[in-house]
């Protein structure tokens, strides 16, 4: 599952530059590579600044997070050589794309244990209370 996400990043970075301007991938090598470093940098670097950029997350409504994702494709533009985005509102705009995009196609791609955590199992202890008032 992890490499059918891979994929569906690398093809979305690719949808991604056809259709911006300012967004330019030299060659599917590239885009893999992008991808990569991208999902890297959500695992390591995204959560630790959420965490930081919280107050101002709920300040704005939540805008704030795909302003964090906008900066994080220019990093990723920065370590990636043939990867290249011309500026913020590129980035921003690249940032939306991926996002919408890669969370539509996470809602139809499953991880193992994912089904238990969709399905909303609830537990219920049964109690009856005792002649001397106390619930078992």
């Amino acid at each position: 599952m992890l490499l059918t996400r891979w994929l569906v990043i690398t093809s979305v970075i690719l949808l991604a530059s056809s259709l911006l301007s300012g967004i330019r991938v030299d060659s599917l090598l590239t885009a893999v590579m992008a991808a990569a470093v991208l999902g890297l940098i959500n695992v390591f670097l995204r959560p630790i600044l959420l965490i930081l950029t919280l107050p101002l997350t709920i300040l704005t409504l939540g805008i704030f997070a795909f302003i964090l994702n906008a900066l994080m494709l220019l990093l990723v533009s920065y370590f990636v050589p043939g990867f290249d985005v011309d500026g913020f509102f590129w980035a921003f705009l690249g940032a939306l794309i991926i996002s919408v995009v890669s969370w539509i196609a996470n809602r139809f791609i499953s991880m193992p244990g994912d089904d238990q955590s969709r399905r909303k199992k609830t537990n219920v202890i049964d109690l009856e209370r005792g002649d001397d008032g106390k619930w078992r």
